[in-house]
């Protein structure tokens, strides 16, 4: 792994970050809403897989080797997470993937625990969910090319090229879960012109997987803080969020959310009601968390006024009280997205607000000394799965 490819991925943090824009309000809830961690189940079977992404914490091979190695002790699921575009012309006309993305595609198999279960998570929208994905060739994110830059999601050239992708990389990876999709309920909110050419192409592109892989689990995830808009403002249409959720569910086989409450108003705490809002919307779909995250320290921004007061009690409260929803509902899996707190990667980058999002999430700090959350997860784990 190479110097230039981890200040890549560190900018495809940036990036995804920057695609949240959301207008911290007044406090909803009293931190006693907050205080006491969710009684776990220690002993009962579980149905749900625990896992991160390999997202490393600082610009080096004993980064990755070291997230690597402990996601194989503290995981039995390792999401591959890629959100930085799709080599469109290649895909469609079968041709030879860039050295750029094969290199990664082989480091990423080969330091894979053999026995983990595999998430493939991949989109056909772009960084901002506002259009396209760019183009993955040589570089990550590259302006697409003609005639790529004037097609739309329903073009048949655009549902061929993200059918072939998905198939040569559900081939090489071979996942035990596919998501083809990431927050693709943010397109909807961002660009509403484009939502029903993007329906049009999932639909078309999750049947013909499921033809030639009835048995594999395939979704697309959505923003859970979306259908909240007393406490994330921003998605301020509810009625069109569940109309559009509507068009998502028969061709997603769970309800898989990408679940971040502190970006919201929400920062005291979670009212009691939540969980039970956000999961009452999957019907009768399963319930996966595709990706998360809890702050254990606090965050402060500048550019926008928010100060997020996280602690790791509060991280603890937030992750235990997710795993006792996990039970309750009989998730399939949960993602936490980051696995050791990225300091050094942030001071690299040189800081700022949008870097910071994510920086101190971790169920490791930025020393590697585990967090308060640890136990209850690791008390989780070593509970028998069975699906």
């Amino acid at each position: 792994m190479t110097r230039r490819r981890y200040i890549i991925l560190l900018l495809l943090l940036v990036l995804v970050l920057a695609a949240w824009t959301f207008v911290p309000q007044p406090s909803q809830q009293t931190d006693e809403a907050f205080s006491t961690p969710s009684p776990l189940n220690t002993a009962a079977p579980r149905s749900y897989r625990l896992g991160f992404t390999p997202f490393p914490y600082e610009i080096s091979m004993e980064a990755v080797n070291w997230v690597y190695d402990t996601l194989a002790e503290d995981s039995d699921v390792i999401m591959q997470h890629f959100d930085n575009g799709v080599p469109w012309p290649e895909a469609l006309m079968g041709e030879p993937y860039s050295d750029n993305i094969m290199n990664d595609w082989e480091m990423r198999r080969s330091l894979t625990p053999p026995d983990h279960a595999i998430i493939l998570s991949m989109t056909p929208i772009a960084f901002f969910r506002d259009g396209i994905a760019l183009y993955r060739g040589d570089q990550d994110d590259m302006p697409l090319p003609a005639p790529w830059d004037s097609y739309a999601f329903e073009d048949p050239e655009v549902s061929t090229a993200y059918f072939n992708h998905l198939h040569r990389a559900i081939e090489y990876f071979q996942p035990d879960y596919l998501v083809m999709g990431i927050e693709v309920n943010m397109l909807l909110s961002k660009r509403p012109d484009l939502w029903a050419g993007y329906v049009e192409m999932q639909q078309l592109v999750y049947d013909k997987l499921k033809t030639l892989y009835p048995e594999l689990p395939m979704m697309v995830s959505v923003l859970g803080m979306a259908y909240f808009p007393q406490y994330a403002p921003e998605y301020d249409d509810l009625p069109a969020q569940l109309a559009g959720l509507e068009q998502l569910l028969p061709y997603s086989d769970y309800f898989a959310i990408s679940l971040y409450p502190y970006l919201s108003s929400l920062v005291d705490g979670i009212p009691p009601h939540f969980f039970h809002d956000l999961f009452a919307l999957a019907g009768d779909k399963p319930i996966a968390i595709s990706e998360t995250g809890y702050p254990a320290q606090i965050l402060q921004m500048q550019t926008v006024d928010y100060t997020f007061p996280g602690t790791p009690e509060r991280q603890n409260a937030y992750i235990t009280g997710l795993l006792a929803q996990a039970d309750a509902y009989d998730f399939q899996f949960i993602v936490n997205f980051v696995l050791r707190d990225y300091d050094a990667l942030y001071e690299a980058i040189g800081g700022g607000d949008l870097a910071a999002v994510w920086r101190d999430t971790g169920l490791y700090d930025e020393n590697g000394q585990p967090r308060l959350v640890l136990e209850s997860w690791r008390q989780t784990l070593a509970r028998p799965y069975m699906p």
